[in-house]
């Protein structure tokens, strides 16, 4: 009998083609326990689900699903399969992560196929890489289904190009909420000019936010954003100079789940918008 591989092994089997369809590389172990998809469900837009995402939610026995997952996306669930709400709030988390890990696993040894959906992309501030490595560890195979991450879902909906050979070189997407709930980022790097900022879960602390960035060399009057909703029929949008950007977004009365832009191509917005909505109105 062949020994069991360690747990720090990974296995990537080699692709292969099943009726013309290019097959995804599971990682864990050739096992007869279940799978997990981590599935991006992308910013809201329901019709912005790529293929392959819909395909493993309508197969899947078990659909473990955030808050931030677009309205109609969950009616791909079959009847029968389990619905499992984890989202995190502020203040307010369902589950904690490390419970959510641990339900992963359990599910997938019950035999099970698993979607773990969450909005925009699973590894970009959606804590796929920790479930990941959890399902790796105990040698669950796992997936992969990359999604539409907020930022460029907000950036099709607005005019706001994140990245512009006249005002935009380089492009930072960072989060305005650590582990431990502080506000600490590379200040110095992200007032840097020529280049965009993006900043998921930032609008609990924007004041700080914007009086660092001021502090730390960015001029004042810096083109910026706050995008509500992206994507979605509540969408809104406030623009402003950094300097005034807190006091704006108060005045309009805007909340969670929303966005942070700073940089030139902000500006972009007055315009390029009127073209992004004739687009968007063309294809509804």
């Amino acid at each position: 009998m062949n020994a069991r591989p360690s747990s720090s092994f990974i296995r990537i089997p080699l692709e292969s083609r099943l009726h013309g369809e290019a097959r995804p590389a599971w990682l864990g172990f050739e096992t007869r326990t279940g799978r997990v998809s981590l599935v991006g469900a992308g910013p809201g837009d329901a019709e912005l689900l790529t293929v392959r995402a819909a395909r493993r939610i309508a197969d899947a026995d078990a659909v473990v699903y955030d808050h931030l997952v677009g309205d109609g996306i969950l009616e791909l669930v079959r009847p029968d399969a389990q619905l499992i709400y984890v989202g995190k709030e502020a203040g307010n988390h369902a589950l904690p992560q490390d419970e959510i890990n641990r339900l992963l696993v359990k599910l997938a040894r019950q035999g099970l196929k698993v979607v773990r959906l969450k909005g925009g992309d699973p590894f970009i501030f959606g804590r796929g890489g920790e479930e990941m490595q959890e399902l790796v560890e105990a040698g669950i195979a796992c997936e992969v289904v990359p999604g539409v991450t907020a930022a460029a879902g907000m950036a099709a909906c607005t005019g706001i190009p994140l990245t512009h050979r006249d005002h935009a070189q380089t492009l930072i997407f960072t989060t305005g909420h650590l582990k431990d709930g502080t506000v600490n980022l590379d200040w110095t790097a992200l007032a840097r000019p020529h280049q965009t900022v993006v900043i998921y879960m930032g609008l609990g602390a924007l004041e700080i936010i914007c009086t660092q960035l001021v502090a730390h060399g960015l001029p004042a009057d810096t083109p910026a954003a706050v995008v509500h909703a992206a994507t979605t029929p509540q969408q809104r949008i406030v623009t402003a100079p950094v300097r005034n950007l807190p006091a704006s977004v108060r005045a309009a009365g805007l909340s969670t789940p929303s966005l942070i832009v700073i940089g030139p191509v902000v500006d972009l917005h007055h315009v390029l918008c009127p073209a992004a909505v004739e687009a968007l109105a063309l294809t509804a």
